[in-house]
């Protein structure tokens, strides 16, 4: 059996480390805001190379309270990706500000900064890129189009910790990263978890009133703020795991380049495709294909798990039916909708695991006909 997801070996490679963690929060009695989501704001905010981290509750809200922070709200547009999960719309629904889809470059699944300058009118004030499955999205681009109509900028990071875009991490491109640490993140803690990166420090004390009910001292709150912190056992296992992220998300390169040779030349299989300037770290591995249900029946068959990134896009989502669009308003959305098919990556998958795969993928194609 290989596993979609192997959480439980997480755990087994750095049991020491993570009980010696819980055993440091739970003897100092301290679990909420104290030293071990200082200690990993102060880290991770240098592993990012921004001036600032603040802890958040989960990824979601990282997106939401940055919005407010920027006072947006009603009659205000933001600029999201159409290929993403919901998670990025709403974030700006919960904010009352207007979506405006923008579809993925023709050759990949990120935004396409293109699209976006075609999408930017007076009522925008902002965009949210996605680094979707790893992969960064082209920020100088998008930065140089922010700067060129004074937008802001907001990274959702959730799948892509220690990404790079030409020498320089995700988190520290935009204005502003938004990041997740749900558990099957690149860096994820044992639940939820998120934070906020940036090198604004209005921004960031901003944030840290609001994360806390929109006070700075005890009892004193300066505005109508939120409960959205990260805990102090989630900073703590999350400091253990941060010293992790650059070795195992090369494990999940070698992975990567793996399947790259094991499925090159497939007809009908499509690959990802990496821009010379991205150094992803594959969150996801994700190939296309017209027959995915019939190659998920095969795999499920040989004992191999996979999943759907994502099967349905937000425009046609019931949660979204209100705007009023309909199939083919985004069709490249649509086409990934239909035909993305993630296959099983992570730091304890082994090669001979990933030959193995891909074997079954190469044999049911090839009978497929590779259409």
């Amino acid at each position: 059996m290989i596993p979609f997801l192997d959480m439980k070996s997480v755990y087994t490679e750095l049991k020491p480390e993570l009980d010696a963690a819980y055993a440091r929060v739970m003897e100092s009695g301290w679990f909420v805001l104290g030293e071990e989501v200082e200690a990993f704001e102060q880290e991770y905010a240098a592993f990012c190379g921004t001036r600032h981290c603040v802890g958040l509750g989960n990824g979601l809200e990282a997106l939401e309270l940055t919005l407010r922070a920027w006072n947006l709200g009603p009659g205000d547009e933001v600029i999201v990706p159409s290929n993403t999960y919901i998670a990025t719309w709403l974030a700006v629904s919960a904010v009352g500000a207007t979506v405006v889809p923008v579809e993925p470059t023709s050759t990949g699944t990120n935004i396409d900064p293109d699209r976006i300058a075609a999408a930017i009118t007076p009522r925008t004030r902002a965009i949210m890129p996605v680094h979707l499955y790893g992969e960064p999205a082209d920020m100088d681009a998008i930065m140089a189009l922010a700067e060129k109509h004074g937008l802001k900028v907001v990274e959702d990071v959730a799948q892509a910790q220690g990404a790079k875009v030409r020498g320089r991490r995700t988190g520290s491109l935009g204005h502003v990263g938004a990041h997740s640490f749900f558990p099957t993140k690149n860096i994820g803690s044992f639940g939820d978890g998120g934070a906020v990166t940036t090198d604004d420090a209005a921004v960031a004390d901003r944030l840290r009133a609001m994360r806390n009910y929109g006070s700075k001292v005890k009892y004193v709150n300066i505005e109508r703020g939120y409960n959205s912190r990260l805990d102090e056992l989630h900073a703590a296992f999350l400091r253990v795991r941060l010293r992790k992220l650059d070795e195992w998300n090369e494990r999940r390169r070698v992975l990567a380049a793996r399947y790259g040779e094991r499925l090159a030349g497939i007809p009908g299989l499509g690959l990802p495709r990496v821009p010379q300037w991205a150094e992803p770290v594959w969150h996801l591995y994700i190939v296309r294909t017209r027959h995915r249900l019939e190659l998920m029946e095969t795999l499920n068959k040989a004992g191999i798990g996979s999943l759907i990134h994502y099967p349905i896009p937000p425009h046609l989502q019931q949660a979204y039916a209100d705007l009023g669009y309909t199939k083919g308003a985004f069709p490249l959305a649509e086409a990934l909708a239909d035909t993305v098919l993630s296959l099983p990556i992570g730091p304890h998958v082994s090669l001979e695991s990933i030959d193995q795969i891909a074997a079954v993928v190469r044999t049911y194609m090839l009978r497929s006909g590779g259409e």
